[in-house]
């Protein structure tokens, strides 16, 4: 895993694309401060750029810096079940995010020693053109796909995931509005 990490890394701190075993799918990524890679990863999904990215953070602290957060949403998010995603209406310290983020700290140990060796959050997306299935395994992969990117994180490539994360939008009441179950 350690040397997984360190290529996964290297790309990233260049600019590039990785494709990985996240906590939930198989996932397509980048350095989510990263404009033009972010930009990259629009155009490999053929996806509107209207339709934000989920960003992985390894802890409360790195959201901190680019969102503000609370105790009491601290407690909202740790009471849920299952990998969970946040939307966050402000961002800050974030150029690549305008308006709002989705953060989720990923409860997997090869995606937390991927951010904690990148310390930067890391972009989280279904690897598939936008509108077409999520493969299950790297298998399942599209080819289209797999000749653009950079790194292809090469663990747990027969394990099944298959669980998108759950998205929640945190009121200033601290109610909780679920934007996907």
């Amino acid at each position: 895993m350690v040397l997984e990490i360190k290529k996964a890394v290297k790309c990233l701190n260049n600019g590039g694309i990785i494709i990985y075993p996240s906590d939930t799918l198989w996932a397509i990524g980048c350095d989510a401060t990263n404009q033009n890679s972010i930009d990259k990863i629009y155009k490999i999904k053929r996806r509107s750029k209207s339709m934000p990215f989920i960003c992985l953070m390894n802890n409360y602290k790195m959201i901190e810096k680019y969102t503000n957060i609370n105790q009491s949403k601290k407690d909202i998010i740790n009471s849920q079940n299952g990998p969970t995603t946040v939307i966050y209406d402000e961002v800050k310290n974030l150029d690549t995010f305008s308006k709002s983020i989705a953060i989720r700290i990923p409860n997997d140990l090869f995606c937390q020693n991927l951010l904690n060796a990148f310390d930067r959050p890391i972009i989280s997306t279904s690897v598939n053109i936008s509108g077409d299935n999520y493969p299950f395994y790297f298998k399942e992969i599209d080819k289209v796909i797999l000749d653009q990117v950079d790194y292809k994180v090469n663990l747990f490539i027969n394990k099944k995931l298959d669980k998108a994360s759950k998205i929640i939008k945190i009121k200033e009441d601290n109610s909780i509005i679920i934007i996907r179950s």
